[in-house]
C-alpha cells in the first residue's frame, strides 16, 4: 500500500491500514525508542504510546513531512518526555555499542585506539558520558545521523528544523566528542 492509500485509510479509521501502518514501522519505531530509553521493556511501552499517538492524532497530520517523519518524531518526543520524566534528561541508550571507541580513534589520530586494553564496558560508559555532554537538540541529531543513519533532510523533518541547522548541530557534536575524548585519552 503506498503512503497516500494508507494514509486515507487511517484517517477513515481504516484498521487494515492501521494494522499495515504498524506492520511497517514498529521495529523501526522501537529501534528508536530503544536507542533512547536504556530498558527494552520501557522502549517497548513508549512504541507503544507512539502508535496511540499516531491513531489518535493521524487526523491532524498536514502531510508537510513524509510519514515516516513524522511518526520517528513523535517517536523521538516520547523518548525525550519519558527521560525529562525519568530525570535522565541526558541519557543515551546504545551509543557505546553502536558508536565504536575505535571510530572515535580514527576521527581523532586517523589510525588505531592508543589504548586497547580498555574493555567493551569501560568504552560505552566513556562513550555514553562524552555523549550525555553534548546539548540536547546536538545529540538528538548526532544520534539520528551516526547511530540511525538518516539523511539530515529526513533529520531536519524530525527535528522540525532545517537542513543547515542539522548540518550545524552534527558538526558542532562531532568536534564536541571529539575534544573530549581527545582530553580523555590523553589522561
Amino acid at each position: 500500500m503506498d503512503e497516500l492509500k494508507l494514509l486515507y485509510g487511517l484517517r477513515s479509521g481504516d484498521k487494515a491500514a492501521f494494522e499495515e501502518l504498524v506492520s511497517i514501522y514498529s521495529h523501526k519505531v522501537l529501534n528508536t525508542c530503544f536507542r533512547f530509553i536504556p530498558n527494552q521493556k520501557d522502549a517497548e511501552d513508549i512504541s507503544q504510546e507512539v502508535f496511540i499517538e499516531i491513531y489518535q492524532s493521524i487526523k491532524t497530520f498536514k502531510g508537510n513531512a513524509k510519514l515516516s517523519s513524522w511518526i520517528y518524531r513523535i517517536a523521538v518526543t516520547k523518548c525525550l518526555d519519558e527521560i525529562r520524566r525519568q530525570k535522565r534528561k541526558k541519557r543515551l541508550v546504545e551509543a557505546g555499542r553502536m558508536l565504536r571507541l575505535d571510530e572515535i580513534g580514527a576521527w581523532i589520530g586517523g589510525g588505531t585506539m592508543p589504548d586497547k586494553k580498555l574493555n567493551e564496558k569501560e568504552n560505552e560508559n566513556l562513550v555514553l558520558k562524552t555523549l550525555d555532554k553534548l546539548p540536547e537538540n546536538q545529540r538528538i541529531a548526532f544520534t539520528l545521523s551516526k547511530m540511525d543513519g538518516y539523511s539530515n533532510k529526513e533529520i531536519a523533518q524530525i527535528m522540525d528544523t532545517t537542513i543547515i541547522a542539522v548540518e550545524s548541530l552534527v558538526s558542532h557534536a562531532k568536534k564536541k566528542i571529539t575534544s573530549e575524548l581527545i582530553k580523555i585519552l590523553q589522561k
